[in-house]
């Protein structure tokens, strides 16, 4: 009964280890990205490593007051509020409501890899 606890405690930690290895290098490689979008906007990009901070940020890059990030803390509102933030950094790149939503709200790692290594140039949205 022991040894079979101890091989369940052991796959468990196999998983953890392979999972938090793949949640680091996805993580690194938001950062990076992020870091390439604020530098465009005007932000320095350090402000991307830092994990709810890169959050303020974004939606001070869309056009709204840092405390309007305390929005992402609410359940449902968060979801509402993320995709309006993601279409309002979408307009200050000059990309359209489709990209927007599957790019940057969906799918977030490729868009602002796409944002921010690519060609647009940031506009304050209005």
């Amino acid at each position: 009964m022991l040894a079979a606890s101890i091989t369940s405690q052991a796959d468990l930690t196999g998983l953890y280890t392979s999972t938090g290895v793949l949640g680091l290098i996805w993580y690194v490689l938001v950062a990076i990205a992020l870091w390439k979008v604020f530098s465009k906007a005007g932000w320095p990009g350090i402000l991307a490593i830092i994990p709810i901070v890169n959050l303020f940020i974004l939606v001070k890059i869309a056009g709204y007051s840092a405390w309007l990030g305390l929005l992402f803390l609410i359940p449902i509102v968060n979801i509402v509020f993320h995709i309006i933030v993601a279409f309002r950094v979408g307009r200050g790149f000059d990309k359209g409501g489709v990209f927007s939503f599957f790019l940057l709200f969906l799918i977030p790692w490729i868009g602002y890899f796409i944002i921010g290594f690519g060609r647009a140039q940031y506009t304050k949205p209005v």
